[in-house]
């Protein structure tokens, strides 16, 4: 019951420690550090027919490469989200860079699968740390709506990677193959870590750290604050609704592909367009949040989520024309752009004096839940939508309850992202 008012008292203990402002470089900066590892997730997929030819290895040896980085991205969210509220934001995230430097070298000079394998799991360490960094660090310079418009433009940013790298994959493959592909890896993460020392300041200013150590002494642990029902509630929106647009992802090969029949061309021209949605209606959202409450937006983009999921499961129970699928799909993961950033913005807010460890823990959530829907959709063959169907469902209504829950904790303690 206290948890919720100790963090509102953290964020005024020490008013004049918390900087002000972010300028357009550092969020082009912090997009840039979201966007390394779901960047280096996608780009070398295509080569993997390629690599388990070159490496003689088998595809399931060859998958441990991904594996082993989306434990690596897990595990360093985990690890660098509470050091940089020991140490400040700075330090931790040149050592996270600096680390993915030096494993994205290794992954390109790999000389068997093994030593790939190792060097994905530390590319994933490090370049974990730009991604629960860089939400700490708009937490610490920003709350309410300045803090949501900024999630929502830096997941614009972010969201290029995802859109760009299959499809730059699938081009470069034959010319360069799949140890160029990962050169260009190291490229991006070398830029990263040029960019972090030219760009990004210190944000947890010793003087806050103090005052925040000082108070959490009195109050009991430092992490007490993450049992707060508002971050909770806020952290499970943004992770199930994630985990919708992971379960479509997941399944859009098969469903565009296999069920619509549409070619590689055409696979990957309809998956742009609903990712041209998601960063469209992000754009959206961080003006809709100059001039209404962030929660309202948030509400808004669920309902819009839910909606469109329902839809969905409606016309594959009732054997609708398969084309008529991607209309709900559109909207759905459009409706996106109005919950993840305000969703991110809300729950780091309300635990201003633990950000690192908070942002650690939704990023853990997210990736942990990801990996959970991915295999899911697939339980019915490429033949059926239902599976898919079910989890988007699922995942949609669970993030219903979790900001009834949200709304209603933060209310009562008097949180608001109205300011």
């Amino acid at each position: 019951m206290t948890t919720d008012t100790g963090s509102i008292r953290a964020t005024t203990a020490k008013p004049s420690s918390r900087p002000k402002g972010i300028t357009t470089p550092l969020l082009l900066v912090l997009g840039l550090l979201s966007a390394v590892a779901p960047f280096a997730t996608d780009l070398y997929l295509p080569a993997f027919p390629q690599m388990t030819t070159e490496l003689a290895a088998s595809a399931t040896t060859v998958q441990l490469t991904l594996t082993a980085f989306l434990v690596g991205v897990t595990a360093g969210q985990l690890v660098f989200g509470p050091l940089s509220d020991r140490f400040g934001r700075v330090p931790p995230l040149l050592a996270g860079a600096a680390l993915c430097v030096l494993a994205s070298a290794a992954a390109v000079l790999a000389p068997n699968v093994a030593v790939l394998v190792v060097a994905r799991l530390l590319q994933g360490l490090g370049g974990a740390a730009g991604m629960v960094i860089g939400r700490a660090v708009i937490s610490d310079l920003a709350t309410g709506k300045p803090a949501a418009r900024a999630f929502s433009l830096m997941m614009i940013v972010g969201g290029v990677a995802p859109v760009v790298a299959p499809l730059l994959g699938g081009l470069l493959t034959g010319p360069i193959g799949w140890r160029g592909l990962l050169t260009i890896v190291l490229g991006l993460s070398v830029v990263m870590l040029v960019a972090v020392l030219a760009v990004v300041r210190e944000t947890h200013l010793r003087s806050r750290r103090d005052a925040l150590r000082a108070e959490r002494v009195s109050a009991g642990s430092p992490l007490r604050a993450l049992r707060s029902r508002t971050f909770v509630g806020y952290t499970a929106v943004f992770g199930f609704a994630f985990a919708v647009m992971m379960a479509y992802i997941s399944a859009s090969p098969f469903l565009y592909q296999g069920m619509l029949g549409l070619d590689t061309v055409g696979y990957g021209m309809a998956f742009g367009l609903n990712a041209l949605a998601l960063m469209g209606v992000s754009v959206l959202s961080a003006r809709l949040t100059a001039t209404r409450s962030v929660e309202g937006v948030l509400t808004l983009g669920i309902v819009l989520v839910v909606a469109s999921t329902v839809a969905f499961a409606l016309l594959v129970v009732t054997g609708a024309p398969v084309l008529w699928l991607a209309v709900p799909l559109f909207t759905a993961v459009g409706s996106l752009g109005l919950v993840l950033g305000n969703a991110t913005a809300l729950a780091l807010g309300a635990v201003p004096g633990v950000a690192g460890s908070a942002s650690a823990v939704l990023g853990a959530l997210q990736f942990g839940l990801a990996a959970l829907v991915s295999p899911l959709v697939s339980l019915g063959g490429e033949g059926t939508a239902a599976p898919l169907a079910v989890v988007m469902l699922a995942s949609a209504v669970v993030a219903v309850g979790a900001l009834v829950v949200a709304r209603r904790r933060s209310r009562h303690a008097g949180v608001s992202g109205r300011g």
